[in-house]
């Protein structure tokens, strides 16, 4: 975890370093386009100060995690590739189950952008359905795993 904690430690520091150099250039450059002659541009600033927090805030995750746990292999300096090799995990080999999921998002998200309330409560019904069934996929049916 400290890999992860330095590489968001850097992300963190950066954004409110270019939050700042992105305000102080909107500051000197006057453009009357914008009716903003020598002020400061607020949305992207704001955007750069709010991807820094939200940066930071992953960073205090992994920074409490790491003083938690004891140094994985790719933490150490001595580790070795051999020293993390073994079983990942298991992965479903064909599922359509997060096409189903994509779809059903699809559909809710067009509910939310044309404020479509009935789309979009149909959209999240379907998604909840799409969701078991994604998570029960191999507790039921021909792909049931164990004993049958």
């Amino acid at each position: 975890m400290k890999t992860e904690n330095r590489l968001f430690a850097i992300v963190m520091v950066s954004m409110f370093i270019f939050a700042a150099i992105y305000a102080w250039v909107t500051k000197i450059n006057d453009n009357p386009a914008y009716g903003m002659p020598n002020e400061i541009e607020p949305v992207g600033t704001l955007a750069l100060i709010f991807s820094g927090l939200l940066t930071l805030m992953v960073w205090l995750f992994f920074w409490f995690i790491a003083r938690r746990i004891d140094p994985r292999p790719e933490d150490r300096a001595d580790g070795e590739i051999s020293d993390v090799s073994g079983e990942v995990g298991f992965f479903s080999p064909g599922s359509y189950w997060p096409l189903g999921l994509a779809l059903t998002a699809v559909v809710s998200g067009i509910g939310v952008v044309f404020w479509l309330p009935w789309l979009l409560i149909a959209g999240g019904v379907a998604l909840l359905f799409a969701v078991g069934g994604y998570l029960f996929e191999y507790y039921t049916g021909t792909r049931k795993l164990g004993p049958q």
